[in-house]
């Protein structure tokens, strides 16, 4: 599967869903991006039930903004709709097939309670100040 590219337009939607999708923050002028950018396409297409996606820094600037990336390359991985990893460097493809297994190897039950235990935890502190 090829690798999508994402805008500010598509990103919610893409993910939101199901599964995993895994995103590569890049620009152009960035040596470590395009270095990666070889193992990130090799990694789609051998595991084409992951959507892997790229959102170009320099061209989605608010996104970018927003998502508070501040080192490239950074690589998100989403799964079910929730963010589960997130971190700036070039991964090697070792790297990244660790990081693929590691993510379908969740338990999404318990991924979900801990993210509303957060929710209740940030809720409850700042009803307290």
């Amino acid at each position: 599967m090829s690798t999508t590219a994402l805008t500010m337009e598509t990103f919610e939607q893409t993910i939101s869903g199901d599964g995993i999708v895994l995103v590569d923050w890049w620009a152009s002028w960035c040596g470590p991006c395009r270095r990666f950018a070889p193992v990130f396409e090799q990694a789609g297409r051998k595991h084409d039930d992951i959507v892997f996606a790229k959102v170009d820094t320099e061209a989605e600037q608010r996104l970018a903004a927003a998502a508070r990336i501040s080192s490239i390359p950074t690589l998100m991985a989403f799964r079910d709709g929730i963010l589960v990893f997130s971190q700036p460097g070039a991964l090697p493809s070792a790297a990244l097939e660790e990081l693929i297994t590691a993510v379908r190897g969740l338990d999404m039950d318990e991924v979900r309670s801990k993210v509303a235990q957060q929710k209740t935890s940030g809720a409850s502190a700042k009803a307290s100040t």
